[in-house]
């Protein structure tokens, strides 16, 4: 155990510039896959409410009458 700490110390935490780094990256791939999921989340539980779902019903009724 003592050598994983030993390991992540030396890579990681003992310079600054390497540390905030790697925290800032961490933070960023966090960020993405938080939103992907919630977005996926949202789409599923909003599935046929959303005007992504609903645009070519519109769309094609907005057809039919501009050609009478």
């Amino acid at each position: 155990m003592a050598g994983i700490s030993n390991a992540i110390y030396q890579s990681l935490f003992r310079k600054n510039a390497v540390y905030l780094t790697a925290i800032f990256a961490s933070a960023f791939a966090f960020e993405l896959s938080f939103d992907t999921a919630s977005n996926k989340v949202w789409d599923s539980w909003n599935a046929g409410r959303q005007w992504k779902d609903i645009k070519p019903r519109y769309l094609v009724k907005d057809e039919e009458e501009d050609d009478d």
